[in-house]
């Protein structure tokens, strides 16, 4: 499946920090009391996200990102976590 790609650049570091929790499965919720932020404030980076990478849903902006993203340390390095030691761990 072939995605459009939106750059790096036009996500913002807190969209950044979404998507990377959407990577772990999270619900808007569980991200936002993680983030400490409000599932409405989740709800409206997730809708810019669909926005930017031109995705239709919450599943087809996971596929895009495991397809058109960086690496994971990448990511890790946009969201100021430099080192495995610093990972986040998905839940148990």
């Amino acid at each position: 499946m072939a995605f459009p790609h939106a750059p790096l650049g036009t996500i913002t570091a807190a969209e950044g920090r979404v998507l990377s929790k959407l990577r772990h499965g999270m619900s808007n919720k569980a991200i936002a009391a993680t983030l400490v932020l409000s599932p409405r404030t989740i709800e409206s980076h997730v809708s810019s996200l669909l926005a930017k990478t031109g995705c239709r849903s919450r599943s087809e902006l996971l596929l895009w990102l495991l397809e058109c993203q960086p690496e994971p340390s990448d990511m890790l390095r946009a969201e100021g976590l430099s080192d495995s030691r610093s990972r986040p761990q998905l839940p148990a």
